[in-house]
């Protein structure tokens, strides 16, 4: 809701009125104080409706998705580099169903922006294999498997890249 300046800002001067706080003895307003600049500081890597588009993408619904992430107007002046692969990465999955060209567009992107978690990126190159099976690319699909299944080391996706192998044999 706020841009990611702004929370810093906000976060900045809630720890210098706690710092005073502290100073004229009101110890409990100002450690009160500094968890709610925690608050600001942690929205400020974890955007709120990133996080919000992720519970509902959690419960399939890829419309309540494209509505928390059409909020976002300007993703490059409200969102860090990081939060930009997410948003991109979110964008690839609601696509996926509809558009391969623009899924594969927007995984290609989040990949190069970075994500956090080896999870989400074995996922994005595990779509972005499907998608170039899809497409005839096999050698680019096989590559993409490999690294996915490098990078899926919960063994979360194993059934999955498994059978997507079994249909490459098929091409």
């Amino acid at each position: 809701m706020f841009n990611k300046n702004l929370k810093l800002v906000i976060a900045g001067l809630i720890i210098a009125y706690s710092v005073y706080q502290f100073i004229e003895g009101n110890i409990g307003n100002g450690i009160f104080l500094i968890l709610l600049s925690l608050i600001f500081i942690f929205l400020y890597f974890r955007n709120e409706i990133i996080l919000l588009a992720f519970l509902k993408m959690r419960k399939q619904d890829l419309a309540g998705t494209k509505n928390w992430l059409d909020k976002i107007k300007s993703p490059k002046a409200a969102l860090t580099v990081k939060q930009q692969g997410y948003y991109n990465y979110l964008h690839g999955i609601i696509f996926s169903q509809t558009n391969l060209t623009q899924a594969e567009k927007y995984f290609k992107k989040s990949l190069k922006l970075g994500l956090t978690m080896d999870y989400d990126v074995a996922m994005a190159k595990l779509s972005l294999a499907g998608i170039a099976m899809q497409k005839r690319r096999k050698r680019e699909a096989t590559m993409l498997l490999n690294e996915a299944k490098k990078l899926d080391k919960n063994n979360m996706l194993t059934d999955q890249i498994k059978m997507m192998q079994q249909q490459m044999k098929k091409i």
